[in-house]
């Protein structure tokens, strides 16, 4: 055998003879987990939403109709919002991501 057959010989015989590892995965945490990754994207598609509709608010793109529409539409999402939150048991701070040196998400 060449050293680098010999090399790889050892190492598969070291890996076979090691046990093999078991991810241990918590279903209720998983779950939690991804529920506060999307609500934390929805939550910051609503902020963005609000900001846009602010800005054509005060641009005067839009009629009384719309504008009502428009808060009674965001108004509704927030309030789901809320609910699926306390719903996963989370915090307002757990929708809040630490980007490290960027700072805050929301």
């Amino acid at each position: 055998m060449s050293g680098v057959e010999g090399e790889l010989a050892a190492v598969l015989q070291k890996q076979s003879a090691t046990p093999a590892r078991r991810l241990s995965l918590d279903e209720g945490k998983l779950k939690n987990g991804l529920g506060q990754l999307v609500l934390t994207l929805v939550k910051l598609l609503h902020e963005l939403l609000e900001k846009q509709a602010i800005r054509r608010m005060e641009g005067g793109s839009l009629s009384d109709e719309e504008l009502e529409r428009l808060g009674t539409a965001l108004m509704r999402q927030s309030e789901e919002l809320e609910r699926l939150r306390l719903e996963f048991g989370l915090t307002e701070e757990d929708l809040n991501l630490d980007l490290g040196p960027l700072g805050k998400l929301l």
